[in-house]
């Protein structure tokens, strides 16, 4: 119940926002064949930015060259300032007691939005189970 309540005062105060901010950068870059990549991500970002509390970020075990090539560019382009805009945000939200947890979020948002190909957004208590899916895949545990 409490993260429901968490996830209604973000929608409100930065999560639409965020969203928009994100589906419209997607929308752009789907124009052209080759940047759908960030297209995609660009949408995982505007959905984890909507409803973000109750899951958590991990890294996809299928991570590659391509992924940490496209991480370098989106980096340069967009990651760069999108985390510095996430951190500004944080440390507006944490000067409250209130704010605290959205702050706390916003500096989680960062982090990704500076790398966020071949990672994935689970909900808590799934995370060790994405983590530990390329293991059992590949070794058969």
């Amino acid at each position: 119940m409490l993260r429901v309540i968490a996830n209604v005062i973000w929608l409100l105060v930065a999560g639409l926002p965020l969203a928009v901010g994100y589906v419209v950068f997607g929308l752009l870059v789907c124009l052209f064949i080759i940047t759908i990549p960030f297209g995609v991500a660009s949408f995982r970002l505007a959905r984890y930015a909507l409803w973000p509390f109750g899951r958590t970020v991990v890294q996809r075990g299928n991570v590659n060259a391509a992924s940490t090539a496209g991480n370098v560019i989106w980096f340069v382009v967009a990651g760069f300032w999108l985390a510095i805009g996430h951190l500004v945000s944080g440390v507006a939200l944490c000067l409250t007691i209130i704010g605290i947890p959205f702050g706390v979020q916003c500096f989680k948002m960062a982090g990704l939005a500076l790398f966020p190909l071949g990672k994935e957004i689970v909900p808590v208590g799934r995370d060790e189970l994405a983590t530990a899916a390329p293991v059992v895949a590949r070794y058969g545990l």
